[in-house]
């Protein structure tokens, strides 16, 4: 086995116990007041505000530190007019032909969803995430990776918390199937498109369905060994 390099943990930063648990109340009274929006003001937003926030995701875990993902930011108002397109005539098929199924989309209703996906234009940016099958830790390799999906999902909600610190509102966005936004973006088929991010302020008069607001309370989400 080759021997491995190592390096002094460069930055780690201690607290005391009180302001560790001041700390990790604050984080998550900011996280509480995250919401899914699916009205999005045409507000502009900076750009270098999105490219921060995606130097974060870059930071997630990964399996075998591969980094399998990739992000196409799209802020070209035709470009995100072809991705609505798109992604609408892939859900006319998903809700108005039934093909999710009635369970599916019964599970939906309360969040009154359907095929027509306005936000794809009016919001500022669009993130394509791209899950990488094969890669490595450097651009042009191609090893195979490991633990993708996971690996994407980690890095995905390091963004949304990013990008909700930032002070912009989210939705995720999936229509079956996406290599689509293969085409769009350019992206190789080895390459899967994983979810589509909106991003921007929300709309004036914005509103959330009461279904979203109900969390699982903490007993039912967390058992104590």
């Amino acid at each position: 086995m080759k021997p491995h390099d190592n390096v002094p943990l460069p930055d780690f930063q201690e607290y005391s116990p009180d302001e560790m648990k001041a700390r990790a109340q604050a984080f998550y009274k900011e996280m509480r007041r995250r919401h899914t929006v699916r009205e999005f003001s045409d507000r502009p937003v900076p750009r270098e505000i999105i490219e921060d926030c995606l130097r974060t995701a870059g930071t997630a875990p990964s399996g075998a530190n591969h980094q399998p993902w990739h992000f196409a930011l799209i802020g070209n108002p035709e470009i995100k007019s072809k991705v609505r397109v798109r992604a609408e005539q892939e859900e006319r098929g998903f809700y108005d032909e039934r093909r999710a199924g009635e369970e599916w989309l019964d599970a939906l209703a309360p969040l009154g969803t359907d095929a027509s996906k306005p936000y794809l234009e009016h919001a500022p940016w669009l993130i394509a995430i791209f899950a990488q099958r094969r890669g490595g830790i450097e651009a042009g390799m191609e090893r195979k990776n490991y633990y993708v999906s996971e690996s994407v999902g980690i890095a995905t909600g390091f963004l949304i918390a990013a990008l909700h610190n930032a002070g912009l509102a989210t939705l995720t966005h999936t229509p079956k199937p996406m290599n689509f936004l293969n085409e769009i973006c350019q992206r190789p088929e080895h390459e899967r498109a994983y979810i589509l991010l909106v991003a921007g302020y929300p709309a004036e008069g914005a509103t959330v369905p009461v279904h979203a607001t109900i969390k699982k309370p903490f007993e039912d989400i967390v058992s104590v060994f």
